[in-house]
């Protein structure tokens, strides 16, 4: 089971190998997404808390990238964090999503990107209930619900 000395791990030595990748230049990515959606996933953006009503919705189903349809989380793994963004436990598999640590805005966290195309999906932190103990804090407009 994935736990927080795993994603720190992760972040400072190196990620697991994902399934496959998708590569697009920068104008490739902004033709296929929108600008809401460009700017979460390609330039590290944050959406508004409470943004989307998805936070709150609890019901099963399966979470893939917006960009290239990577699997990344099971609605099983979802709760309500109170923080205003969909919030996980943990990936789907171990090779869903990638580790990047992210020092800006003066905060030390650990960056959660789709393991496939390098989508920005938000952070991940120690503060999850058991029995990882993580929350994956990611934006809605990074994933699409089957």
């Amino acid at each position: 089971m994935l736990k927080w000395n795993d994603v720190i791990n992760f972040a400072n030595n190196g990620n697991p190998t994902p399934p496959k990748k998708v590569i697009k230049t920068d104008a490739q990515w902004q033709e296929l997404l929108s600008e809401d959606t460009y700017y979460v996933t390609r330039k590290k953006g944050t959406e508004r808390p409470h943004s989307s009503g998805s936070c709150t919705l609890l019901e099963p189903g399966k979470y893939i990238c917006i960009c290239c349809d990577n699997l990344l989380f099971d609605a099983d793994e979802k709760f309500d964090s109170g923080t205003g963004w969909p919030s996980f436990t943990k990936p789907a598999t171990i090779e869903a999503v990638a580790y990047i640590s992210d020092n800006t805005h003066g905060m030390q966290r650990i960056e959660a990107v789709c393991n496939v195309c390098d989508a920005h999906l938000g952070h991940v932190f120690p503060d999850g209930p058991l029995p990882t103990g993580l929350r994956y804090c990611v934006n809605a407009a990074s994933m699409k619900k089957l």
